[in-house]
């Protein structure tokens, strides 16, 4: 069985709830180090918070054996080779295997474990549990060479929408860089897909122009909040890293060649705050769990969308640090299948028959020729904002939810639109809404509280438009995000229908508690 659930969302912690449940050893199949600590620790709190402190759970990896008494096994893939899994599991009654991050298991090697363990005969006595957020691989195979049926799926949208992940705001910054002859080959950091070659791309990408304009935008858009940059090879990673610091911004590196006491300092400086930003090269995509994380830099090109939504979702935790996840898009993506990333989350399926991309949207930004790409450095503040546009991560549609459109606090439904609030001429709080009319492209609906007002051919237009009407309707200054009524204590029938929200939500003020409730309409 499958559970497919997005980057987030408690994969580890559903499946160590099921490990407390379980009658009979347990056997958790990883590929990384990090996912390995995280089941432990999980699994551990699991069974603790039920008296089941008893049951012993261990690691088998690398020279790390596991004790003949531990009931559950949290093992490496690379470690269970031939001469060493039969040891590994002689004396063990396993009846739940657990696969980690399943989207690897159709590979010939990871498949050798399962097949040895005899979970693909009739008579198996166990299940096989895998958890993914990603359930179609990149290079077309299925999962269905592995598994029988995904037993359970929550989209992005509907985990955000229900409060359990921040919502995604996004800003894309034109780089003005043509990637048009960057060679492709098949790269297994994004499913085995045909992918940018890693060093022809680097080479175009990793130059002191780029990486400023890269370094400089973290430091203005991300500002205080802590941050994750993904880039295309250790060098680029290296150089942004050094950029940033040149500039102010404290910067550390991880990659997979560190060793594993150095990566653990960078991290624990990360997580303490000494270090703002890290830059990493396929090492925090799988695994990697730090709810304070709320800015995602994609500075490395790609044309898989399951990466790069792993990318992203590194930053959707809930923590009080942010209220939403701010992607900073340097590669303009919507010119590749990204465009539509909606779609890949309507249907998860287990086999390689699914829908046909959607073509990208109308409206994107387009890439310049190479000559263009020169740019002073460093940048200023008023010459990022000039190459910054708003979009939804999840549609990649242009969005206008920055300050660079509007100095109004709207707050963005998801995939229902916009709202804003304000107070309205003797009537108290007010809102118009802009809704999306259907198709791409199609517009959005003004409506002032339930009553339809007009039609916009953009959601630009549209914001414009109400900017424009507010002082018609209302006070201006009370539609500003530093507007005094937002600020101002929760009463107890706002505080206790928040309250009642699943899952529970935190207010500290009217703004927060309003906005919870809109989002949950």
């Amino acid at each position: 069985m499958v559970l497919a659930l997005p980057t987030g969302a408690g994969k580890t912690v559903i499946f160590a709830e099921l490990i407390r449940r379980a009658r009979h050893d347990v056997l958790v199949l990883a590929h990384r180090n990090e996912l390995l600590e995280q089941a432990l620790e999980k699994i551990k709190f699991a069974l603790a918070r039920s008296g089941q402190s008893s049951r012993v759970v261990s690691i088998e990896r690398g020279s790390q054996r596991a004790p003949k008494d531990a009931s559950v096994l949290v093992a490496s893939l690379r470690s269970l080779h031939e001469a060493r899994i039969g040891g590994a599991l002689a004396g063990r009654d396993i009846r739940l295997v657990v696969y980690d991050e399943c989207h690897h298991a159709v590979a010939q090697d990871n498949r050798r474990v399962l097949e040895r363990m005899g979970v693909f005969e009739r008579d198996w006595p166990g299940t096989l549990v895998g958890v993914t957020a990603t359930t179609r691989r990149a290079d077309g195979r299925g999962l269905d060479e592995v598994f029988e049926k995904i037993v359970y799926t929550r989209t992005l949208q509907e985990m955000i929408a229900e409060g359990y992940l921040r919502p995604l705001r996004g800003i894309r910054v034109a780089t003005r860089l043509d990637l048009s002859g960057v060679s492709l080959t098949c790269d297994s950091s994004v499913g085995g897909m045909e992918d940018f070659d890693s060093e022809a791309l680097s080479a175009r990408v990793d130059v002191a122009d780029r990486n400023m304009l890269v370094a400089r935008s973290i430091q203005e858009l991300g500002r205080d909040r802590r941050t994750i940059v993904f880039c295309v090879t250790v060098l680029h990673a290296e150089n942004l890293s050094r950029t940033l610091n040149e500039i102010g911004v404290p910067s550390g590196i991880v990659c997979g060649d560190m060793p594993a006491d150095a990566r653990r300092q960078t991290l624990a400086a990360y997580r303490s705050g000494r270090l703002r930003v890290l830059t990493n090269v396929g090492v925090l995509t799988e695994g990697f769990d730090d709810p304070g994380v709320s800015v995602v830099a994609m500075a490395r090109p790609t044309r898989s969308a399951s990466f790069y939504l792993q990318c992203i979702g590194r930053g959707m935790r809930l923590d009080a640090s942010a209220k939403d996840c701010l992607v900073i898009d340097f590669v303009d993506l919507s010119k590749l299948e990204v465009a539509d990333m909606a779609s890949l989350f309507s249907m998860p399926c287990l086999g390689p028959d699914v829908a046909e991309e959607a073509a990208p949207a109308a409206g994107q930004i387009p890439l310049l020729p190479a000559d263009q790409t020169r740019e002073e450095a460093p940048l200023t503040l008023s010459e990022i904002k000039a190459r910054l546009a708003s979009f939804d991560p999840l549609t990649m549609q242009l969005r206008a939810e920055t300050q660079a459109i509007s100095i109004y606090a709207w707050l963005s439904l998801g995939q229902r639109g916009l709202r804003l609030y304000f107070m309205a001429h003797g009537t108290g709080l007010a809102h118009f809404e802009l809704r999306p009319r259907g198709g791409r492209g199609r517009g959005f609906a003004v409506f002032h509280g339930d009553a339809f007002v007009v039609n916009s051919s953009s959601l630009q237009d549209a914001v414009a438009a109400v900017d424009h009407e507010i002082p018609n309707y209302g006070d201006p200054a009370s539609a500003l995000p530093s507007a005094a009524w937002r600020q101002a204590p929760v009463p107890a029938a706002l505080r206790d229908a928040v309250a009642q929200l699943r899952p529970p939500r935190l207010a500290r003020n009217v703004g927060e508690a309003i906005e919870h409730l809109a989002l949950l309409l």
